[in-house]
């Protein structure tokens, strides 16, 4: 059985095949959107040290922590309640819905590095695109927060 085509085209005098046709924008779909997945970043593929706005795994995260120097701040984005019931080691807690939030992001030091966290991920995924709006070059914000911390047998402290 062959494909079924239409008249000729007026302008080329060839006929057109619609099932080559859809073959050619399925292939394109696809492929726009390995190349778009491709380029939109990922959670790990850079190591932990390469700096960048980026989302980093717990386990990439306590790496950092473990190789921490004197210039790396790790960021609490919770409630003080939250943070009260347990955090990382060494952070910083400024409460996300602070009336001041932005404008104490904004009084820190844009060329140091940053680990940032909060419950789940949605605080700091929302404080890792103001941070990169402030201009901060080293951003590495823990996937799924502490809850994923946590789940990773990683500890807090009180």
């Amino acid at each position: 059985m062959t494909a079924p085509t239409t008249p000729p085209s007026a302008t080329t005098g060839r006929s057109v095949n619609p099932v080559a046709i859809i073959a050619s924008i399925v292939v394109f779909v696809v492929s726009s959107a390995v190349l778009l997945v491709a380029c939109g970043g990922s959670t790990d593929t850079a190591s932990p040290a390469d700096g960048g706005i980026r989302v980093v795994s717990p386990g990439a995260a306590a790496e950092m922590l473990e190789q921490q120097t004197d210039e790396l701040v790790v960021i609490d984005v919770r409630t003080p309640e939250e943070f009260a019931e347990g955090h990382l080691d060494g952070a910083i807690q400024i409460d996300f819905y602070s009336e001041d939030f932005t404008d104490s992001l904004a009084k820190l030091d844009r060329d140091r590095p940053y680990v940032i966290y909060c419950r789940s991920g949605s605080r700091s995924g929302q404080t890792r695109e103001i941070m990169a709006d402030l201009g901060f070059i080293d951003v590495a914000d823990i996937e799924g927060g502490i809850v994923a911390w946590e789940g990773s047998g990683l500890s807090t402290t009180n």
